[in-house]
């Protein structure tokens, strides 16, 4: 199944039916009075979140949802139907979002939990509802309200407990087949992953905890190169980094340097994103020799000046990782007790959340919107060079100023 994370969409709620004109004509009965029936109303557009779902493929192709209208009044006071509502399913994590005013509607963050996007039209009211003493014989009747329609834009992010950071073939994806029955694709070239990926890990009978792996960072990434940092959003709700440094690339890379690369492109895509608690894990330890292994540490810890705590292990030996597990199930279980009874601590992380949420979003409108101007053909204020200026359209400094004043 191809995996999609951001569609757009445009829903349009049913319109309220019309009331109805009409008086009772019966044999033996005179001057009968109104009995025009109101209009049904129109049905409105929900969206729920679906734990069976994890993608938006469904919205790819099809992308106008419309729902069903509400029927007219009829006589004898018969009320219109009302319009059938429509049900969208999404994925746990999806983000809904006005395309018009950039507004957040809801976040679907639970299963099951369901929102309302478009409001169906109310319905009209037929000429019954204008009789009085002195309006015996009405022929007033209001039409159905127009449904709310909307152009939304869904964004999904995985829901995991901890993302793994790291350039490409740093063993993010092997991590995860150490450690969980997770399977991601494995290979010895740049870019094997190119989804995320998630991976649950039991430490215990009754506890675990979710993993997610986005495709790899290089340096850049900021600006679009490789894979770019969009997969990025879906770490803003993960509640511990595992920053994954290969302690010995093949490229003759230096390990250090790809480390800072990670930083950097993190602190780029969201400063705030960069406060979350992060840990270093040094990868690919049986790939140099024991006696180098604290000279290698050092000289990362020492780049980055980090004071966090630090990993060393090997993935695909399995070497270090239960120890890793055990610690970060302990955090989880540390972190959840104090938010229970810590206020103080549970309010700045929700004030941290928030900040991670803002700039992650400002970040991908503003990836939009460079999209938007190179398919239209249109250059970015930023992007505008020495060579697109017309030398003619220059004013020429040591030349007369001319001044045209209107009578």
């Amino acid at each position: 199944m191809k995996f999609v994370d951001e569609v757009s969409i445009r829903v349009k709620a049913g319109d309220g039916g019309n009331g109805c004109m009409s008086f009772r004509r019966e044999k033996f009965i005179e001057n009968g009075g109104p009995n025009g029936g109101d209009g049904g109303d129109g049905g409105s557009v929900y969206m729920i979140a679906d734990e069976n779902l994890n993608t938006l493929v469904d919205y790819r192709y099809t992308r106008h949802f419309d729902a069903e209208r509400g029927s007219n009044g009829g006589s004898t006071d018969c009320t219109g139907k009302k319009g059938e509502e429509l049900v969208l399913r999404v994925p746990v994590g999806t983000t809904v979002i006005d395309s018009a005013t950039q507004e957040v509607i809801g976040d679907l963050t639970k299963a099951g939990q369901k929102l309302l996007v478009a409001h169906g039209g109310w319905h009209g009211l037929g000429n019954t509802r204008f009789k009085s003493s002195t309006n015996r014989a009405p022929r007033q009747t209001t039409p159905g309200k127009p449904g709310e329609a909307r152009d939304l834009k869904l964004e999904m992010k995985v829901l995991a407990d901890v993302g793994l950071l790291g350039l490409p073939n740093a063993g993010k994806s092997t991590f995860i087949r150490s450690v969980s029955a997770a399977k991601p694709k494995v290979a010895d070239y740049p870019f094997t992953t190119l989804v995320p990926n998630l991976g649950v890990v039991s430490v215990d009978r009754w506890k675990s905890f979710v993993v997610a792996d986005i495709p790899g960072l290089i340096e850049g990434a900021s600006d679009g190169a490789g894979l770019g940092i969009r997969f990025l959003k879906h770490l803003s709700r993960t509640r511990l980094l595992l920053h994954l440094v290969d302690m010995a690339p093949l490229d003759d890379a230096s390990a250090p340097d790809a480390a800072e690369v990670i930083v950097s492109e993190l602190t780029k895509f969201s400063p705030s994103l960069a406060e979350r608690d992060r840990w270093l894990v040094l990868n690919k330890c049986d790939q140099i020799l024991e006696e180098e292994h604290d000279a290698r540490v050092k000289e990362i810890v020492d780049r980055l000046e980090w004071t966090g705590p630090v990993y060393v292990i090997s993935a695909i030996s399995k070497l270090g990782t239960e120890r890793l597990c055990h610690d970060i199930m302990r955090y989880m279980e540390d972190r959840a007790d104090r938010l229970a009874n810590d206020p103080v601590y549970k309010e700045e992380l929700a004030e941290l959340d928030r900040h991670i949420e803002d700039e992650a979003r400002a970040q991908l409108q503003a990836l939009d919107d460079q999209r938007a101007l190179r398919r239209s053909g249109v250059k970015s204020v930023h992007d505008i060079g020495d060579d697109d200026w017309d030398e003619e359209d220059v004013d020429d400094e040591d030349g007369p100023e001319i001044i045209y004043v209107r009578d």
